[in-house]
């Protein structure tokens, strides 16, 4: 039997993916897996028992990434999961930016109890006319599962689209629309684009990375949108430059105090993935990548440790082990197991840092003894026995 906790709700269309073989606990400290979506979980205490936890969506911030690989706990995510529903909502960031479409509606509220609220618009509805978006040159920063949805619906939108990711995955190479303009530097999305919208991952290299030099080299009437973290751009500067008018709106999803209600930022209530169908795609994939880890000790989707993937175990035995990325690991399981007389089948040994994983397929089982033996080499993290 399974143990798993929720600490956030996780639709249900998820959770039903459980079969009998789990069991739904109220305590964290007793649960062998956790699915989260945006508890803090840093000062959470971690316990043996824990080996994965699967975030319900991209981010990972409130996770204690490194703290979980050193106790060999194995972190999740469901990239792409979301994708569909932050992409509708970039769209529609563009378009907000572009026609003042909240200020005339917040006109008509104003004006709801005019009786020639009719005749009145026709006079004053100049004042929230705006700009199309056929035509206007988009960049998109990061194309990833998020990245990409954006550049082809805009293409579709009559768009010129650019480009800019130096670690495309082939996947998503594949998948990009034959019109879009791959630009080989950031500098010239900043220097020729009308709209840009950033989809990268927040870490050192890209904190703030859209700065006051970065801004200095854009067009005047540029409208930045931020669907990914708040932290990639310096909004203070981004402030000073929309009032000054060297830029034209700032579009956000990450409300603070240095954007909410400034003057040419939008700012929405971190809504990109708050959508019906994309709560529902990232509990199915985490819920799934769960499964396959528990049941047969894959791994696909992590963020701390590496991918590996043995398919369903046929052989006798089976055990897991997360352990340092260090020399001669693999030379020490296979002598402990000659200890027991225990041939290997099938192995895979991946690296991811400075962690590693290794799955072996044995030909015979994996008792306790042995799995005592194996945890005991020096570097090793965690041992599961699968069986």
């Amino acid at each position: 039997m399974f143990k798993y906790n929720c600490l956030n709700p996780i639709a249900n269309i998820g959770l039903d993916l459980f079969t009998e073989e789990y069991e739904k606990v109220d305590a964290f400290v007793d649960a062998e897996a956790v699915l989260v979506r945006s508890a803090a979980m840093h000062d959470l205490e971690l316990s043996e028992n824990l080996h994965a936890i699967a975030r319900a969506g991209a981010g990972v911030n409130n996770i204690p990434l490194d703290k979980c690989a050193e106790k060999g706990i194995v972190v999740f995510n469901t990239p792409g999961a979301n994708a569909n529903g932050v992409k509708e909502l970039v769209i529609a960031g563009m378009l907000l930016a572009s026609r003042d479409v909240i200020g005339g509606i917040n006109w008509v509220k104003e004006e709801k109890d005019n009786q020639d609220i009719a005749k009145l618009a026709e006079k004053v509805k100049s004042n929230f006319g705006g700009t199309e978006i056929q035509g206007k040159k988009l960049g998109v920063i990061g194309l990833g599962a998020i990245g990409v949805l954006v550049a082809n619906a805009a293409t579709h939108l009559g768009m010129e689209v650019y480009g800019y990711d130096p670690y495309v995955s082939v996947d998503a190479a594949w998948n990009l629309s034959r019109g879009i303009k791959h630009s080989k530097n950031a500098e010239e999305i900043y220097k020729e684009c009308d709209f840009i919208t950033i989809h990268v991952p927040l870490m050192d290299a890209t904190k703030k990375m859209i700065n006051e030099e970065a801004i200095a080299m854009m067009k005047k009437d540029v409208v930045i949108l931020n669907f990914a973290r708040d932290l990639l751009v310096d909004e203070e500067a981004l402030v000073k430059a929309l009032a000054e008018g060297r830029a034209k709106k700032y579009v956000v999803d990450f409300p603070n105090p240095t954007t909410a209600g400034k003057e040419g930022v939008i700012v929405i209530p971190h809504l990109g993935a708050s959508t019906e169908e994309s709560e529902d795609n990232c509990a199915v994939m985490a819920v799934k990548q769960i499964k396959d880890f528990l049941e047969n000790g894959n791994i696909k989707n992590s963020v701390n440790y590496p991918a590996c993937d043995m398919g369903v175990c046929e052989n006798e035995g089976r055990v897991c082990i997360n352990h340092k990325n260090i020399p001669n690991m693999i030379g020490q399981y296979t002598s402990k197991l000659a200890q027991f007389n225990i041939n290997i089948s099938d192995m895979i040994n991946k690296s991811k840092g400075d962690f590693a994983y290794t799955i072996l397929d044995t030909g015979s089982p994996i008792t306790e003894e042995v799995a005592k033996e194996l945890a005991s080499i020096d570097g090793v993290l965690k041992v599961r026995v699968i069986k």
